[in-house]
């Protein structure tokens, strides 16, 4: 399981018996310890029997997140926990933790939810199963993590395996490839503000640099096309790659038309 820093703070929440822990994820500068927590904080709040639960929690708290960023607001109170129940939140208090952003997890008696972003659905499903694996049958785990879709995952599923045509060996665009290009610019407007290339691409028959040149002319084209439909061209920038790039064999009709492609990429 990666345990590397998330790029994002998670909020991280636990609630036992009446343990309530929640969390932001990490930063490389952490504020003192406030009422709100600033991002890379990791509030503890809620209400334990004793402090021996209580140390118990921080202690595993601060070794998965670091002491400095561990806020303690947790209070001593009458209160009753399961059996075994700080063994238990010491299994769910994971490195697992760490690969979590913008998330909560919750820990209420022997009812466990945890939520928020993950890489990829084979991570969501791994940290369910991992606290699942950790506890007794009397626990139970709702899972609402989810996967976020990338902007550029947005912007791919809208071309889809679709390629933007023009008119044989010139720049000048097919109606289909402005029904796609259509598509693409509403698209685009949904993501306000982003950045964009436009990678122009062709097959590898003919003279290179005639080819490189043909690529960079359809790619702004297409830029002319879509800020036409309402696209800043000012997000809008564009490249010719000519065949240096091809996604499929130039030895067959079929392979030399997938290359002769144009590719939309989220700016870094």
């Amino acid at each position: 399981m990666k345990t590397s820093l998330p790029q994002f703070a998670p909020r991280i929440a636990l609630l036992g018996a009446a343990l309530l822990i929640t969390g932001w994820g990490h930063a490389q500068n952490i504020a003192p310890p406030v009422a709100t927590p600033a991002p890379g904080q990791v509030l503890v709040t809620g209400t334990v029997p004793d402090e021996a639960s209580k140390s118990a929690a921080l202690a595993r708290l601060r070794e998965i997140y670091g002491a400095e960023r561990v806020v303690d607001q947790i209070a001593i109170g009458q209160v009753v926990l399961p059996a075994n129940w700080n063994t238990h939140v010491q299994r769910l208090i994971s490195f697992n933790l760490t690969s979590v952003s913008r998330g909560q997890l919750k820990i209420d008696g022997t009812t466990v939810s945890i939520s928020g972003e993950v890489a990829n659905e084979a991570q969501r499903q791994n940290i369910a199963s991992a606290m699942t694996t950790s506890l007794n049958s009397t626990y139970t785990i709702n899972n609402a993590l989810r996967v976020p879709v990338s902007e550029q995952g947005v912007l791919d599923t809208s071309l889809g395996n679709r390629v933007v045509s023009f008119e044989s060996g010139q720049a000048a665009l097919t109606p289909e490839g402005k029904r796609i290009l259509d598509e693409i610019a509403a698209t685009l407007l949904t993501l306000k503000g982003r950045r964009v290339e436009i990678v122009g691409n062709t097959d590898n028959e003919g003279l290179r640099a005639s080819n490189i040149s043909l690529s960079m002319a359809r790619a702004e084209t297409v830029r002319s096309y879509l800020n036409g439909k309402g696209v800043d061209e000012r997000l809008l920038s564009t490249s010719g790659q000519g065949p240096d790039r091809p996604v499929a064999s130039n030895l067959t009709a079929e392979g030399r038309a997938r290359n002769r492609r144009i590719e939309f990429r989220i700016a870094k």
